[in-house]
């Protein structure tokens, strides 16, 4: 801390993105400080990872061992020298990413007195946390990748991804040990931590370790170890979700409501998992998802999924540098691969959530495989909608009644009985063997619960079957209709001039006496089978949750020379793993797979490709491996169309841009093998912060803990980091971008240079063709000329097309912002 002054506090709120958050939209606004009581800090001693020794290597085994002891005791007697007893709780001590600690202080002089310390680097207050496959293997052409790594059972092999999430359920048939499955690398050192619902032998091959953080969660007195499980097991369903999507073992059935929706794997069904839970149906806190990030590191996990991400930013410089970006950054440092959800904010420009180049930052796409369910009525119509459940049964039409026509009244609090939420308000001898129809409006936010708490009340009723509907609703397309697995036959939702025309036939149909009550119920209808998958060959599409750049690099919103998210991945109605305890959801309760959507969905399908790639290629460079998936990645269908975007729930699709799609759709059959990657190292992104407007040495000091290196050249924002993407936030007149790409195929190969060139923007490519053996490098120099300034991004690409047959694609993100001398 400089000249004894308070530090500015750099406070995140960080969402775990899953289904409820795509319903519940959080905008981007600053949120002030609740007066939280925990705090970080940082101190300015080495932790275990950039300690030398004197060989000058890492500290590793009982040397690190004992190191991080007395770190911890060092960190004791600091602050009982420093601070009354009573005043406060130490947490977790922080050594092997960053020295430090998270304390619980029981006042603001607490810490007040520890940031005028002798050797406090840097403080940040703790946040709260709240939260944010059948088929999508072969989607994203991981199948196409499993035979080059000696079968699906043995893809990702010798590869961990530390999952940093809710847990996981040991006892789903998705995480059994299997026979092929191999041991660990012997440079993981994780272990596993037993307790509530997770016994000892829970670490099976498959789960090769496991652990917990709940401290800050406990020192709030939200913990309650009878719901949240005082052990790694997951008591939400998101954490097992999500860890069987990355690493899933292959062609298990995935069973819910009685039925098999096929056959789950995950991407990297042959990789290990291993568990950091620092989340919980409550949410959580960074200081715990600090712990489990150092503890991964510390493990020796090979990738880190987290499928969390901040929604706010409230004050400070640079988003760049909160404690947790740049933990991830030594986490880089240390070799490991990070995936982090873009989160769940779109379709809204800069919603991005995951900020930094150092972390691949993945948003959500549709799949091309829907789930159609029909409705015929007696005067021949079909009806499009959603649903997962039976038939009506045989080829009988079934007699149609609206709910209001089969009760006894409004109920008791005045609403009405068409909601179908009551089962006490039915004449059981009307609405037996009939087809309800039950309405909501969809003006109104309606949870999962409600549309759960239909299908119950028409199972307790006896009736043959239920509609629901809106007369008012617009139409939406079926693809985003509430989706989940019933028993009983039902169909969700009609509406628009569906719901019209139907209302229409069966008020047509009806027979009234004087009093207005039905004596002949005329319409009929059939229900047809829903769940069984069709697979329409269409490009996935960006969903209308999944979070939109430009990115942005401090609270003013001022849009960065970073490209955000990266790539895109399946993440709309993904099938996975679930708890059966878990009562987050209520239509999946007592399941054990469910369906869900989210960027939290999209981030572990990249964290499976990355496994395929770290199997295929052990000593890559995070830098590489996430330029492998980007260079690689689709931006065409099948018949080469461009890949689209929706804009909002059910509407229209436009052109998908880089800042909706990244780089495209991840391809991991073309990943494993990309020609030319684009590296980078712990140097440069030092350089890249340092460059930030408004940071200077001292920030990135206080926030790393290094100094900033010198620069070979004067130094410029972003668009100089060596990432295989370009974007400019403000090209006035002209601007040098140089890029070193570094041969990864099999033999010498010759490229050439073809350039879209962004509207308004001049684009030259120098060399335009170059050659280049296996292992060596090439720099390119990419020249960009505002030629007609506008008022918004436009985009182009570089593409690289070697005589081998490899592709190498450049997104170009370009704000033409002004001529010289104009």
């Amino acid at each position: 801390m400089a000249g004894g002054e308070p530090l500015s506090l750099l406070l995140l709120l960080f969402a775990l993105v899953s289904l409820q958050d795509v319903k519940r939209k959080q905008p981007w606004r600053s949120r002030p400080s609740s007066g939280p009581t925990v705090f970080m800090v940082v101190m300015e001693d080495d932790p275990v990872i950039s300690h030398k020794s004197s060989q000058k290597e890492v500290m590793r085994g009982e040397e690190a061992q004992k190191y991080k002891q007395t770190t911890r005791t060092k960190h004791d007697i600091f602050l009982d020298s420093l601070l009354p007893v009573g005043s406060y709780k130490k947490l977790y001590s922080y050594t092997h990413l960053i020295n430090g600690f998270a304390l619980q202080a029981k006042s603001k002089e607490t810490v007040k007195i520890l940031s005028g310390a002798k050797g406090v680097r840097f403080i940040q207050e703790d946040v709260k946390m709240s939260k944010m496959t059948t088929y999508t293997p072969r989607f994203i052409g991981a199948n196409g990748v499993w035979p080059l790594l000696g079968g699906a059972e043995k893809s990702g092999a010798g590869v961990v991804i530390g999952m940093v999430d809710t847990g996981i359920d040991p006892s789903n048939p998705s995480f059994l040990s299997t026979s092929d499955q191999t041991k660990p690398p012997p440079s993981f050192k994780g272990t596993c931590q037993s307790g509530d619902r997770f016994p000892p032998d829970s670490c099976n091959g498959k789960i090769v370790g496991a652990r917990w953080f709940g401290r800050a969660g406990q020192a709030s007195g939200e913990f309650n170890a009878t719901i949240n499980y005082a052990s790694p097991y997951d008591p939400d369903g998101h954490g097992s979700h999500t860890a069987s999507i990355a690493a899933g073992n292959f062609h298990t059935p995935a069973i819910s409501r009685g039925y098999n929706f096929g056959h789950a794997s995950g991407v990297a069904p042959g990789a290990h998992l291993a568990i950091y839970k620092a989340a919980y149906s409550f949410g959580g806190y960074m200081s715990d998802i600090i712990a489990a990030v150092d503890q991964a590191v510390e493990d020796g996990v090979n990738i880190i999924s987290l499928s969390l991400a901040p929604n706010s930013i409230t004050s400070g410089p640079a988003s760049f540098l909160n404690l947790l970006e740049t933990q991830l950054l030594l986490a880089t440092k240390a070799g490991i691969s990070v995936v982090q959800a873009a989160g769940n904010g779109g379709p809204d420009a800069n919603s991005i959530v995951s900020f930094s180049p150092w972390i691949t930052s993945v948003a959500a796409s549709t799949t091309d495989r829907k789930y159609n369910k029909t409705i015929i009525t007696g005067n021949g119509k079909v009806f499009s909608c959603g649903g997962l459940s039976t038939s009506t049964p045989g080829e009988t039409m079934y007699p149609l009644a609206l709910a209001d026509d089969v009760s006894n009244g409004n109920l008791t609090d005045g609403s009405s009985p068409s909601s179908c939420q009551d089962p006490n308000v039915f004449i059981r001898s009307l609405v037996q063997g009939k087809v309800i129809i039950c309405m909501f409006a969809s003006s109104s936010y309606y949870g999962s619960d409600y549309f759960v708490g239909i299908a119950d009340t028409i199972q307790k009723i006896g009736a043959a079957g239920v509609i629901i509907t809106d007369r008012s609703s617009k139409d939406v397309d079926i693809e985003y209709q509430p989706t989940f697995p019933t028993t009983i036959p039902s169909a969700i939702v009609i509406n628009g001039a569906d719901a019209d025309a139907l209302l229409d036939y069966y008020d047509n149909n009806l027979v009234r006496d004087a009093d207005g009550t039905v004596t002949t119920f005329g319409a009929t209808v059939r229900i047809l089978e829903g769940r069984r998958a069709s697979y329409t060959k269409e490009a996935p599409v960006v969903a209308d949750f999944s979070s939109r750049g430009p990115d942005v690099d401090n609270a003013q919103m001022q849009a960065s020379d970073v490209l955000k998210p990266n790539v895109m991945a399946p993440g709309h109605q993904i099938w996975g793993a679930w708890s059966p305890t878990s009562d987050s959801m209520a239509e999946f309760q007592g399941e054990s797979y469910a369906l869900l959507s989210g960027t939290s969905m999209a981030t572990p399908h990249v964290a499976g490709v990355m496994a395929l790639i770290r199997q295929r290629h052990p000593k890559w460079s995070p830098a590489m491996v996430m330029s492998a998936i980007m260079t690689t990645a689709d931006i065409t269908d099948r018949s080469g169309r461009p890949l689209t975007a929706r804009r909002d729930e059910g509407g229209a699709v436009e052109r998908a841009t880089p800042f909706d799609m990244g780089a495209g759709s991840v391809n991991a059959a073309r990943a494993v093998d990309p020609g030319l990657v684009f590296d980078a190292g712990y140097k440069d992104y030092l350089q890249f912060l340092c460059a930030v407007p408004g940071v200077d040495d001292g920030a990135v000091r206080r926030a790393v803990g290094a100094a900033c290196p010198s620069p070979s050249r004067p130094r410029r924002w972003g668009s100089d980091l060596n990432t295989p993407s370009v974007t400019v936030a403000s090209l006035v007149g002209s601007r040098r971008v140089d890029r070193r790409v570094t041969s990864v195929g099999a033999e010498n190969e010759t490229y050439m240079a073809y350039v879209q060139a962004p509207d308004g923007v001049a684009v030259r490519v120098s060399p335009e063709t170059f050659a280049v053996a296996p292992g060596a490098t090439a720099t390119l120099r990419i020249v960009l000329n505002t030629t007609a300034p506008g008022n918004a991004f436009s985009f182009g690409e570089v593409v690289l097309k070697g005589d081998k047959k490899h592709t190498v694609r450049i997104p170009l993100a370009v704000y033409p912002a002004a001529v010289l001398g104009a």
